[in-house]
């Protein structure tokens, strides 16, 4: 038997068990999904549950139930790709023929004194239920201070402004502006929002260092302290720790360089899918999920010994919520705002709950 193990059962790791599954597989493959979790978390929403605005079970999907898929619980500590070998934290390692890296990625704190103790995570299941607990117990009229005005913090900003109108919330950029990869239309927009809800939007905050209470914005005149209850972390990502000690050409933001199969150049049986892959965008669902049916048809073109024929991924856009009435995004190259990109939000989520894309 050939075993083909797909590390993460994420948008990447689900799309490719999905898309091979819809066929017949060959008698000599055997599929093995790893995977922390008994379901599927869906990060994107991982934001509402730390506002306390979904429950746990709201987030939650299952992997498909197949006697065609094998799943194997653990949590990876290391992969080597010479022996082909898996290692975990309390188990026996696994052997591979054929690996999918999808194991996702983990907060980036460049550095920055206290930034890991300090500043509350929603990369994770288990964190962002830490962090919801957090949020959860502040006294009213607390502070709350969210670093980056990226999506995850504009999103978890508006959720929570929703979830706790008694709180202080506070948004800290490096930046000009929040969502500055975003057109300045959905900028200006998303800015208006929180200011008319009393959300404080302050952009060149230059984070120094963390302690517990206190942030520290390095100025010309010294270093200013940013008072806080609970800070939550969304300034940057970078591939789990397991990718990052993978010795293997990678790009400036640590991902993984793959060829045109979405293979390691070096490691041929070797897949790498969403976040821990060099892709020409951001890391996303959408990305991951598209990348996912792509090396599930390289793997069937390899299974019946034909050259895979893989076409220019083209993403259809990026949205945002803005609470359960509002929301931002790009369709295509338009700039949509308002009540019907939070339909089409919840819409696709709906469709991911339910397998169906």
């Amino acid at each position: 038997m050939k075993r083909y193990v797909i590390l993460g059962g994420g948008y990447g790791g689900l799309a490719i068990i999905g898309r091979l599954l819809e066929g017949e597989l060959p008698s000599d493959v055997q599929l093995v999904l790893v995977d922390r979790m008994p379901y599927q978390g869906l990060k994107t929403e991982y934001y509402a549950l730390a506002a306390g605005a979904v429950s746990d079970m709201e987030i939650r999907v299952q992997f498909p139930s197949d006697p065609r898929v094998h799943i194997h619980y653990g949590n990876v500590q290391a992969i080597d790709l010479d022996a082909q070998l898996l290692h975990f934290s309390n188990d026996e390692p696994l052997s591979y023929d054929h690996l999918v890296i999808g194991l996702g990625c983990t907060d980036k704190y460049h550095n920055i004194e206290g930034a890991e103790q300090f500043g509350n995570s929603i990369q994770s299941l288990a964190s962002t239920r830490r962090t919801y607990q957090l949020l959860n117990d502040i006294k009213p009229y607390g502070q709350v201070n969210i670093v980056g005005g990226g999506l995850s913090g504009v999103e978890l900003a508006a959720e929570l402004r929703e979830s706790r109108a008694d709180l202080n919330i506070r948004i800290l950029d490096r930046g000009g502006r929040v969502l500055s990869s975003f057109p300045e239309k959905l900028s200006r927009f998303v800015s208006g929002w929180f200011n008319e809800r009393g959300v404080e939007l302050r952009s060149h905050v230059n984070v120094s260092r963390l302690e517990d209470g206190v942030i520290y914005n390095r100025t010309d005149d010294g270093e200013e302290e940013i008072h806080s209850h609970v800070t939550v972390w969304t300034a940057g990502i970078q591939p789990v720790e397991a990718v990052q000690k993978l010795i293997v050409p990678k790009d400036p933001q640590g991902r993984v360089i793959i060829n045109p199969y979405h293979q390691i150049p070096d490691y041929p049986n070797v897949y790498v899918v969403g976040d821990c892959a060099s892709l020409p965008f951001s890391p996303s669902a959408q990305a991951a999920g598209a990348q996912g049916e792509q090396i599930a048809h390289v793997m069937r073109a390899m299974w019946q010994g034909e050259t895979p024929n893989l076409g220019k991924i083209k993403l259809k856009g990026v949205l945002g919520a803005l609470g359960k009435k509002s929301g931002f995004g790009v369709v295509g190259k338009r700039a949509v705002v308002g009540y019907v990109p939070r339909v089409i939000k919840s819409g696709v989520l709906w469709m991911s709950k339910h397998h169906k894309g």
